[in-house]
Formats: C-alpha cells, structure tokens, sequence
C-alpha cells in the first residue's frame, strides 16, 4: 500500500526540472538511441557487444533481461526459466508479508530448495520492455504556441490516450506516452507484464540489511542486498494470473554471470528503471528545497520513525507488521538530510543561478530569441512565489496524512462507496443501485484482510495524535482540514484525547465493525465515523489547495518547458539525456575509487573482514550470522573467494537513482558482475546535480551472492540453473 503513496508524492511535491552539461559518465540514456549517441564512448571504456546485442526490437538483446518490479525496482533475468536477481530492499515488502512469528523469513532467511516451495506474491509484477517509440512528431503537429497549457494538456491527453489504444493489441501490452525534457519530446514505451512472480530466495537481514540504517547511503558498505524471484507465465508462454498450472517463463535472454571479479576501471553498464531526477531544476526549486521542503520531511519522518520503532523494539510481532513501513520511511528519511546537506556542500543553488544568468543573457542576444524564451524564467519565479505559500500544506498532506497513521490512506479506498450514497441522498443526482452499492463495498472487503494482518492500533493511534498534531502547529490555519476546527472545539485542541475518541469508536481499527458496515453500508455511518471523515476532510483541503494553486502550476510547467527548450537551443552541440522518469534507462562508467575529502582515500572494493570489523552483537544492525562467521573462519569462500578474502561490495561512477535499485551491473561482455542498490553519502543532491568526482553507485558483488546461495543457504539447485562464467 506505501508503494502507491510515491504517486502522491510526485503529485504533491513542488518541482521542476534541472539543467546540467554531461561530462563522461554522467547519464540515465534511452536504450533506442545508444548508437547514436553513446556507442563510440562505449566501445573505448571496454564495451564488446554491438548496439544491437544491448538493443533491438527484433531479436533477443541485452534489453530482454531487464525487468521492471512494479516500476518501483528493477530486476535481472538470470536463467533460461525466468530467474530473477533484485535487491533484498526490493523483496522486503513481499518477504515480510510471508513472515509471522512462527516463519520469520526477515530474520532468518528464505530458501526455495524446488520450484514447489516458491511463494506466491498477490500484487508483486514483472514487466518487460518490448519497445519504445519516439512519437514526438505527433504530439507537435497538434500543439501550438497559442495555447493555453490547460488546452495543451488536453490535447496532449486525447493524443496519448489515441496512441495507446492503438499500441496495445486489444490490451495484450501495456502502453504508456511520457513527455521529456518538461514537455518539448515525447516518447512510447510497451510493456509485456506477467502477473504471476514468485519468492524464491533471500537471505536473512542480517546479510541482506546488514549496517541497516547506519549505513544506509553511506560506502565503505558490507551489504549483501539481494533476493531472489521466478516469473511464471500460462502454459503457452503469455501473462497470467497466479494458476498452479502455470510454468516457469522461458527466457528471451538471460545474463550470464561473471565470477572473474572487478578491477579499477573496468568499464561498467547500469540498465534499469530510474524513478526521477530533477536535473534542469531551476534556483527557485533548489531553495524551496533546501529551506522548507526537506526539512519538513525530515521532522514529519523523524517523529514517525521514533513512534514505530519505541513499539516495534518492545514487541517482536509488531517489529515483523512494521519492519516494511519502516524501512521504507527511513530510506528517504536520510535520503533527505543527505540531499540538503549535499546541495549547500556543493553549492547546487548558486550554480543554478549562474546558469540562470547565462540563459538570459543568450536570450536578450536576439529579438526573436527573447519573444520565444523572453518569459521563462520570470513565469517560473511568479509560480514559485505562489505555490511556496501552498508548499507545507502538501507536504503534510502528503507525509503527515496519507503516508502518516495507516487508517487514512485505507479510508482512502471507502471513498468510492461515499460518493455512492453520498449522491443517492440528492435527488438531483442519478441514484446507484443496490447491486452497484454491494460490488463497490465488497471490493473494499478483499483489502481489509491484508491491511488488518499488518495493522497495530495502539501503534496507529499514536501515530495518528502526533502527526495530526505536528499539521495543525505547522500549516497555516487559513489551509488546515475542516476536522482541526472540531478538534478545537470538542477535544479543546488536544489530538491525544481526539485520536482516543477515534480509534476507539472508527469502525476503519476493527476488522468486526468494519465488516459488520460492509455487509449494510449507510451514508450515516460513514459520517459518524471520525476516522473517516478525518481523511475525507484532509481530502477537501488538498483539493481546495489544488484549485488555488492551479494557475501558478501552469505557469511553472510553461516556464519549465520553455527554460529547457531555450537550454536545449542554447547548446545544440551538447548530448542531452533526459530527467529520469521510471522508463528503461543505459548508463555507463567504470568501477572507480574516490576521494571524498581532504586527507580520506575510499577504495573500490570491501571484503567480508569488514563484516567481521563491524560485528556488534548487541546491535541489530550489525549482527552477523554465526554461519557466515564459521565461513569465514575457515576461509571457506569456494570459487568465489579472492585469494583467502571475499569481497562483498563494489563501487562505480555510474549515474543511477531511485527505482534503479536491484539493476545489473554488467561488464563490457554483456555479463553480470553485481547489483546496484545504493549511492554514496556525499553525493545525495545528485538527483538534481550530478558531481563526476564525487557520485558512486554502490554494488553488490554477484561473487558475495552466489557465495551467500551456494555456501550459507546450500541451494545448488539455483546455482545449477545460472550460467556462471569463470
């Protein structure tokens, strides 16, 4: 459910785009143009394949293996019956939906010793890219300079909608249209997505998490972050829904995997699914995100992460229900501390600014130049002066609310089954049946188990109080939620006292009450319920804040559009690539050391010396499996060792970001080496500038992995399966 709440925070969250140069390794590039733009480089940092063994629409190609984890991760084919590698972060979500008390798969690991004992995912998916298609040229013949970005966008609509019904093949592929470079291109991307994925194998979070949220985002890093999945298709070969009938999928591609290890430059490919980078963001975005955006992340994630875990540490059953939300919430949670700390460190906001300054004195060089571009910046900045005033308003909405206590994004979905009775009360309006009522609340009922099972009311409810609490101090009063003014008046502003009337009465905390309403759902019910008029309230402030915020949206999203094009027009030598925007992505670079500051050298690799350095028994984060340490001990590393060592990570200066975690790593013969999962702390603004001497990918090295398969878990029956290149 979290997953889905990254889309409210694309919708919430004040943004444009960045403009930056390219220097060598800097660049998420569409697959379809790298002969054209990238090969050469390629091939001189050690590239063997040609541009059609990385790339084709007609034969099997590298692009095969690569698979997109419900856009939110990226995976590899790594056998010829749909095996598939992504990182334990990736898998967390699913692993802990199989973990209960009795089988706790976090802590102890999972292992499919055959294809029987695989588990079964309900929402987990597998898309491939079958191709993608510049359809730029139909988009422009359509649009005009006169338009308003309201009738631009509708236009834009009705286009994509008409490209994707065509593309589809009567619904056999999924078909998206995004537009690039803030609207000026526009590119076709089908998708073949199989339903049916399946839990094979992970190691326990010892290994997998080991350094947990310490080290997160930081090298050196001693994480074996990987875990295992196998597609599985219908008897014929296509998508299909779970079915015990159903069979492994055999593979158009599958990467080899190279057990010959790394070496200081090496050239080295990234291919996956990049969430979002704001490369062409301007100053204004830059210092709305570093003076009040992250910040107030930060303290609304602070105040979550501190609630869950005091319960998660006296409870274990609660530390199994929460250890997803958790992590997901921590991730970002540093991720942000990290990207402001990085843009002062870097001084991203003044070399916005110089960029800004070039742009215009390029633009009031030539008439014509200053009639097209002549605006972009001054609409930019009228946009930021009024969304700014909105800003913490969707930020609270967004993390307080929606990504706050769990009952108000479960409400969420009731929200259907309201507006029903709610037009059933006005005879104005055309009135559902029984029969449609009943459908809409039995399709709530299918999600109430899987919520309940990792539900904690008393959790929930101080959840609840205190981030409540924290919108009202923090959202100017003119903005807050009609409930906060019932909060005043009934409970005297006291949300501990508000969030006890909740959770005592919501039928939203109780599976009983609330499959009780179900069975006989009335409009009066669910406007008694506080818990959900609660979230029905926040709902209409977000919308209210959307309707005032609306013209400045347009505004930004033409000044971005024409900044961008003006950029683009301004260096017409230069080789652009795209913000990132979870479409399949190249990148290339080398496996590279760094210097992070004076006086400190970091070296490309760590070993498994450096688990052993961290050890902490009394630590959570930093135990290690006595297996693993008996391993060690007797430098029992097989033909994955490096002489009586094994390495455990390595580090490139690939350019990556969200969404990227779980891709291959892959040497210039199309062969596996590792799994990209983090970056390096001293270079978190690089979603918004990149910086070649600093940005790392970090990896896990495939040796510690198949080390991790064969030697601790002892599944040979998955090593067999691998084609494993010595």
């Amino acid at each position: 459910m979290k997953k889905l709440m990254m889309l409210f925070l694309l919708i919430f969250t004040v943004g444009a785009k960045s403009f930056s140069t390219t220097p060598p390794d800097e660049g998420m590039w569409l697959p379809m143009f790298i002969e054209r733009l990238n090969y050469v480089d390629m091939q001189k940092m050690g590239l063997k394949l040609t541009a059609q063994e990385l790339y084709s629409i007609n034969n099997s190609s590298l692009k095969d293996a690569i698979v997109s984890l419900g856009f939110f991760c990226t995976a590899e084919v790594i056998s010829d019956e749909g095996l598939i590698l992504t990182n334990h972060h990736c898998g967390y979500e699913s692993i802990q939906s199989h973990s209960s008390i009795e089988h706790d798969y976090l802590t102890d690991g999972f292992w499919a010793y055959s294809k029987a004992e695989e588990l079964t995912n309900e929402s987990l998916t597998a898309s491939f890219l079958v191709r993608m298609e510049d359809v730029t040229a139909k988009f422009k013949s359509k649009l005009t300079n006169d338009m308003s970005e309201k009738e631009r966008q509708e236009k834009i609509d009705a286009i994509t909608d008409k490209l994707q019904n065509e593309a589809s093949d009567d619904g056999k592929y999924d078909v998206e249209v995004k537009s690039f470079f803030d609207g000026n291109e526009f590119y076709m991307f089908v998708y073949e997505t199989y339903k049916d994925v399946r839990l094979v194998g992970a190691p326990p979070s010892a290994i997998g998490k080991f350094g947990g949220d310490t080290d997160n985002w930081m090298w050196p890093r001693h994480t074996g972050d990987f875990s295992m999945f196998r597609i599985y298709t219908a008897p014929d070969g296509s998508p299909a829904e779970y079915s015990k009938n159903n069979i492994p999928m055999k593979s158009k591609h599958s990467l080899p995997i190279s057990i010959k290890g790394v070496q200081k430059n090496d050239f080295a490919m990234v291919w996956g699914y990049p969430g979002r980078t704001q490369r062409y963001e301007t100053s204004y975005a830059v210092d709305l995100a570093i003076n009040q955006s992250n910040p107030s992340i930060v303290n609304i994630r602070d105040t979550k992460l501190s609630i869950m875990k005091k319960d998660m540490d006296a409870d274990n059953a609660i530390k199994i229900k929460y250890a997803s939300n958790y992590a997901q919430t921590a991730n970002y949670w540093k991720y942000f501390i990290g990207q402001t700390k990085g843009l002062k460190r870097l001084d991203v906001l003044n070399k916005k600014k110089e960029i800004e300054n070039q742009f215009t004195e390029w633009v009031n060089q030539d008439a014509k130049r200053k009639e097209i571009y002549g605006d972009a910046l001054s609409l930019i900045e009228k946009a930021y002066t009024e969304l700014t005033k909105y800003n913490l308003s969707q930020i609270y909405v967004n993390e307080a609310a929606f990504q706050g206590p769990d009952i108000i994004y479960f409400s969420y979905g009731l929200n259907p089954l309201y507006k029903m009775l709610k037009n059933n009360s006005d005879k104005t309006k055309a009135a559902k049946t029984e029969a449609e009522i009943k459908t809409a609340a039995d399709a709530f009922k299918l999600t109430t188990e899987k919520f309940f099972k990792d539900f904690n009311a008393p959790t929930d409810q101080k959840l609840f109080a205190a981030l409540m609490k924290m919108y009202y101090d923090n959202v100017p009063k003119d903005q807050h939620p009609e409930i906060f003014t019932t909060v005043e008046k009934k409970y005297k502003g006291c949300f501990v006292k508000f969030a006890e009337d909740v959770y005592k009465n919501s039928f939203l905390v109780c599976p009983v009450k609330l499959n009780k309403f179900l069975e006989k759902p009335t409009l009066k019910a669910m406007e008694k319920d506080l818990g959900f008029m609660t979230m029905r309230s926040i709902l209409l402030a977000y919308h209210s804040i959307y309707e005032k915020t609306a013209v400045a949206q347009e505004q930004l999203d033409k000044g971005n559009r024409l900044f961008v094009a003006g950029m683009l027009e301004m260096n017409p030598d230069k080789k652009y690539y795209p913000n990132a925007n979870s479409t399949m992505r190249m990148s290339y670079g080398q496996v590279l050391d760094y210097i992070p500051m004076d006086a400190v050298h970091y070296d490309y690799i760590t070993t498994i010396k450096g688990i052993m350095e961290k050890e902490d028994p009394n630590n959570d984060e930093f135990i290690v499996p006595a297996k693993l340490k008996e391993l060690y001990t007797k430098k029992d590393f097989g033909k994955y060792g490096l002489n009586d060592n094994m390495v455990v990570c390595f580090i490139t200066n690939n350019d990556i970001t969200g969404g990227n975690s779980g891709s291959p790593v892959i040497n210039g013969e199309g062969q596996l080496i590792g799994i990209a999962f983090d970056g390096n702390w001293e270079a978190m603004s690089g979603d918004i500038a990149y910086e070649p001497n600093l940005q790392r990918t970090i990896c896990v090295d495939i040796r510690y992995v198949l080390f991790c398969i064969d030697k601790l878990a002892g599944a040979q029956n998955l090593i067999k399966e691998m084609n494993i290149v010595e």
